[in-house]
């Protein structure tokens, strides 16, 4: 029994997987700057016939859902490279805020393409488990007097997300400019009801200790 790939197999597989990467990568860059791009465009980006992205992808929905769970993805991973045990309600959300900045124009994508082409509910679930985690932490620091309480923790998450994805796109297409995040978390901690001053210290201290290290 053959266990082993004929001969040119290792290579079409390897090549696959390289234009695979290629038309995610142009994906992102052409849907973050025109979400209406087509799927001609993104083939012309990613340097390969029109062909080989239907090989891929056979509908604009069908990439769009591969986004939008590398973006999911990408916030959770940035969300679990900032746990640290032991850490108060402060520290861990002033994290939890630079990691979501460091991904923002992969997080806001998911939002706005994912709710046109997937459905609200599709995108609630893809983000269920990171929203679960700003959400307990939220509420551990209502509990403990550090945030906000006028409003439950899980609606203070759902607007201070908004307000991330504001700051994300003004980012993206303004002349403001925050590459660190430290502009946008310091706001995040303010919404969340942190005095301007504790929230900027903190925001230094944690950015001093090079406790985010995802790339935007």
């Amino acid at each position: 029994m053959q266990t082993t790939d004929p001969p040119g197999r290792a290579p079409r597989r390897s090549d696959a997987r390289s234009n695979r990467r290629r038309i995610l990568a142009a994906a992102r860059q052409k849907l973050r700057d025109d979400p209406d791009a087509s799927l001609d465009s993104i083939a012309l980006a990613a340097g390969i016939a029109r062909r080989t992205l239907y090989g891929h992808f056979s509908n604009r929905r069908a990439l769009i859902a591969e986004l939008t769970q590398e973006a999911a993805q990408a916030l959770q991973e940035a969300f679990a490279a900032t746990r640290v045990p032991g850490t108060d309600p402060l520290e861990t959300m002033t994290r939890m805020a630079l990691a979501a900045w460091a991904v923002g124009d992969q997080y806001r994508m998911l939002i706005s393409l994912g709710r046109r082409h997937l459905g609200e509910e599709t995108i609630r679930a893809t983000l269920a488990p990171a929203r679960a985690e700003a959400v307990a932490a939220i509420r551990r620091g209502q509990h403990e007097g550090v945030f906000a309480d006028h409003v439950p923790a899980p609606v203070l998450t759902q607007a201070l997300e908004a307000l991330m994805l504001a700051l994300a796109a003004e980012n993206t297409v303004s002349t403001w400019a925050d590459p660190t995040g430290e502009a946008a978390a310091t706001a995040f901690l303010v919404a969340a009801g942190v005095a301007p001053q504790i929230a900027s210290r903190r925001v230094r201290s944690v950015l001093r200790e090079h406790v985010v290290a995802v790339p935007r």
